[in-house]
């Protein structure tokens, strides 16, 4: 009966009605298929727009306006951008009669007709995900100069002259630049520093940079100065500027039209900021060195209806106070001081004065991956063992425990034991170790511990001498998955029937069932150490010395292993795995069930000619494979290898290499060994760890 009122009452509606509901229902289904929101034929107060959002260039007052046509608003989000908004009248009858009315008429917004679609929909989306902080380092001043500064300032530049060799103009694809001072050249990123342009920076900047001075933006005068106008609908790429070019603090004054800069972070975090005409925006410590910026050329940018969310110039996603703003020409001041010495900041992998002369690749083969291991693994850690060792003194807890559990008179090995800081935990037992370090070897018998000289991959014993072992950070530094799991055949070989090993890798899941681990928050510590005062700084840079060395035991570092024969193993292509596994699918781990070949999560690395990025400590690992870089603090000669760079203050900077383990990875291996079941798995402050247990002898 009711499909039959149904049909009756389509019979009835004009064609244009019928031509009107098939559109609503036909945006009422995109709206389902691509944004999963679901419309209801019952009437209701709230409504979604089809085609009335940010993204179809729909700005809030003008939508506003259009929705008040049909009763009173209680509230309009709109999501940044997407294609529709929603509408929350304050009656169902007014809900009603805005579909009667607004359904399918057009709004006229910035010179273009959009026919908007209203559903009924039970309750909107779109809530709010809370407020976004400005990167570390950034800060904008709106305002900072007055109407009339801003006049001289533009009138400063003469467009129109192309013969005056005070400066350098040029007309790029993006925008027109100037260059006072040094000319920055695109061609190399850089400045010829020993080519000054005559006629330094405009005197009509010089009331703005005694005014940053003395407020304290800026500790020096820059000597450098690129004026970049932008018309609507242009930009810049996102860039880092050049470190080695330019020293810390960057000033950009916005001049003219506001604009959205967007800042990315390395682990793809991104915050776009708002740049009013007339504001200031510095740029400091990582803001400056770390992320990148860059305006995406578009006509309209997105921005904050209102500044009454404190979100301090941040565009954040509330899609109650969002609105669009026509983009104007811009003009901005970039002021800089040209460095001319090499940069010595603490973000290495984005550093050009602090990068190895060339990337080294994944290896292919056996000998590859021997030189690789010897250039970034060994030779680094003999040259770093005594800043490495004063650093290692904090036994891992869950170590700890493992030790403390083997009965009396246990023989326990030790495979790539460091400094020997777990050789001593039980003195019921008795501890030998081995590592591929002599310099560490010897601060080990220095210490009393009882220790030799060997390869992780060949330990010179007979098999099953030992009732437990330990391999702690030691298998993450061999650099293909054959001489990974070779390392875990020895570690079982040295064990006696019934006896255990527990392995600890570093992962590359360093935030884990919302838990951040401790090499994460030492980031966040450095960050507040950097807000404090000059007064305080020695006091911060001593207590920045204890948490470093207190956390960068989660760096993994302790193997340095070599094999002089790998030549001789077969080894095969370089495999990652990227399938999860469960620590509660031990059972089927064990058996065998769960497939040990999963998909190789770096593409290229079949062709070896994958390069191995240098990773920013204290930040979430983009690869799996990585050159990880260690500060070594006071004075120490330079051999001259690839893995160690001179920086100006004679502190030394050495990159070693890791494989960080994805979830499940660690596990997969261990099951591609006979004659072990795994009898724990667990995550341990930024590592995978297992527990293996040898069955019987082969």
């Amino acid at each position: 009966m009711e499909d039959h009122l149904h049909n009756v009452k389509n019979i009835r509606r004009s064609k244009e009605e019928k031509r009107l509901f098939r559109r609503e229902k036909r945006a009422g289904h995109t709206l389902l298929r691509h944004e999963g929101i679901s419309i209801v034929s019952q009437p209701t107060k709230c409504l979604v727009v089809s085609n009335g959002g940010l993204g179809n260039g729909v700005s809030r007052e003008a939508l506003l306006e259009f929705l008040k046509k049909g009763g009173a608003v209680e509230s309009l989000l709109m999501p940044p951008n997407q294609p529709y908004a929603y509408v929350t009248y304050v009656s169902l009858e007014e809900g009603l009669n805005a579909h009667r009315l607004l359904n399918g008429q057009v709004l006229t917004c910035h010179n273009k007709n959009i026919t908007l679609y209203l559903s009924f929909v039970e309750k909107v989306g779109g809530q709010a995900s809370g407020l976004c902080a400005l990167p570390p380092g950034l800060s904008v001043w709106e305002e900072f100069v007055s109407p009339e500064e801003e006049l001289q300032l533009l009138q400063a530049v003469d467009w129109a002259s192309h013969t005056d060799d005070v400066r350098v103009q040029k007309k790029l694809k993006h925008r027109r630049v100037k260059h006072y001072g040094y000319e920055f050249r695109y061609d190399n990123n850089n400045v010829d520093k020993d080519k000054p342009l005559p006629g330094g920076l405009p005197a009509q900047c010089d009331a703005v940079l005694h005014r940053c001075l003395s407020v304290g933006h800026i500790t020096v005068l820059p000597d450098q100065l690129t004026v970049n106008q932008y018309q609507s609908g242009q930009g810049i790429p996102p860039h880092v500027d050049t470190h080695s070019a330019f020293e810390d603090t960057i000033l950009s004054l916005s001049l003219g039209a506001k604009t959205v800069m967007e800042f990315r972070h390395p682990d793809g975090h991104s915050v776009a900021v708002v740049l009013p005409g007339r504001s200031l925006l510095v740029m400091k410590g990582e803001a400056r060195y770390l992320w990148t910026h860059g305006i995406t050329p578009r006509k309209f940018d997105v921005v904050p209806a209102s500044k009454d969310d404190g979100s301090s110039g941040v565009v954040t996603s509330d899609p109650s106070n969002l609105t669009l703003s026509h983009r104007g020409t811009r003009t901005s001041f970039t002021f800089r001081k040209v460095r001319h010495a090499p940069c010595d900041c603490a973000y290495p992998s984005v550093c050009d004065s602090q990068r190895p002369p060339s990337l080294p690749s994944l290896p292919v083969s056996g000998r590859d991956a021997c030189g690789l291991e010897e250039q970034y693994v060994h030779r680094v850690y003999e040259d770093i063992s005594s800043h490495f060792s004063s650093t290692r003194h904090s036994p891992w807890p869950r170590v700890r425990h493992f030790l403390s559990s083997l009965p009396p008179a246990a023989l326990v090995g030790d495979i790539g034991c460091g400094n020997g800081k777990y050789l001593g935990i039980n003195p019921q037992v008795i501890s030998v170790g081995c590592d591929r370090s002599v310099n560490l070897a010897s601060i080990c018998a220095e210490r009393g511990h009882q220790v030799f000289v060997c390869d992780a991959l060949a330990v010179p014993l007979r098999s099953a001498s030992f009732d437990a072992c330990l391999s702690i950070a030691v298998i993450h530094h061999f650099s293909t998955q054959d001489r990974r799991l070779a390392a875990i055949r020895e570690l079982v070989r040295l064990l006696r029937v019934g006896g255990r090993v527990l392995i600890c890798v570093w992962a590359l899941e360093q935030e884990y069932k919302q838990q951040t681990s401790k090499y994460l928050k030492a980031k966040k510590n450095q960050e507040n150490v950097e807000s404090k005062t000059e007064e305080e700084a020695s006091r911060i840079e001593e207590e920045v010395s204890r948490i470093e060395e207190e956390v960068s035991r989660i760096e993994e570092d302790v193997s340095r292993i070599d094999l002089n024969n790998a030549e001789q193993r077969p080894v095969r292509d370089h495999e990652d795995f990227g399938t999860d596994t469960n620590i509660s699918n031990l059972e089927q781990l064990n058996a065998g069930k769960m497939s040990s070949n999963a998909p190789c999560s770096e593409k290229s690395d079949r062709t070896g000619q994958h390069k191995i990025n240098i990773h920013t400590n204290r930040t979430a690992f983009a690869s799996q494979d990585l050159l990880v870089p260690w500060h070594l603090k006071g004075d120490k000669s330079c051999s001259g290898e690839g893995a160690f760079d001179k920086v100006a203050s004679q502190r030394l900077v050495v990159h070693r290499y890791y494989h960080v383990f994805q979830q499940g990875e660690l596990e997969r291996l261990c099951c591609q060994v006979q004659n072990v079941k795994i009898q724990d798995s667990y995550y341990d402050q930024g590592n995978w760890c297992v527990v293996l247990e040898k069955m019987h002898d082969l």
